[in-house]
């Protein structure tokens, strides 16, 4: 059986273009997702590799669908082959039924986490300019800082525990929690 797996790494990503070569490519069941190519927690992933039988093939349209790390793709491909299952990038060519396929998965698995971690070092050596600028990246506070000294108060003096002042400030009981171990930090120094 031919199985397919697309994914995409956010929820505004469509994953229609990678079905329909799926599909063309004669894949009787797709597996499909939303999630960061980097993380191991994909459960649709993990479903498809539950499901694999001897002599099954699994295909992606690309291989960067299947994993980002060159160490978390051979890990995903370990799995396939300790199934008796084979494994068939579409774009890339790479079929590891053949002894060729095999190794030439593993030089485009080398060269998509070189592609990787240039693109982190890209993005890194953006936000060093942006911080040099002024600039601070990152999700604005849930709290305003006056707010932020009443929580600290509500629960240092304890008026208040963590938790109630999470529901008081409708904010997430981490969010209280990141907050006084900031200030404990400060108030070490």
């Amino acid at each position: 059986m031919r199985i397919g797996y697309a994914r995409v790494s956010t929820q505004d990503q469509d994953t229609a273009l990678q079905i329909g070569a799926l599909e063309a490519a004669g894949c009787e069941r797709v597996f499909q997702e939303k999630a960061s190519g980097g993380r191991w927690d994909r459960p649709e992933l993990h479903h498809l590799l539950g499901h694999l039988r001897k002599g099954d093939v699994v295909v992606v349209w690309k291989l960067d669908r299947l994993s980002r790390s060159l160490k978390d793709l051979l890990l995903t491909l370990e799995k396939i082959d300790g199934a008796g299952a084979d494994f068939q990038s579409l774009t890339e060519a790479i079929d590891t039924s053949t002894p060729a396929g095999r190794m030439m998965m593993q030089i485009v698995g080398s060269f998509a986490e070189f592609e990787r971690a240039m693109l982190r070092e890209r993005t890194r050596t953006g936000l060093d300019a942006a911080r040099q600028q002024g600039r601070i990246g990152g999700r604005r506070a849930k709290l305003t800082p006056q707010q932020q000294k009443e929580v600290i108060d509500l629960v240092t003096s304890g008026r208040k525990t963590g938790a109630d002042a999470a529901r008081l400030f409708r904010v997430h009981p981490s969010t209280v929690v990141r907050l006084l171990a900031k200030d404990r930090q400060v108030s070490a120094k």
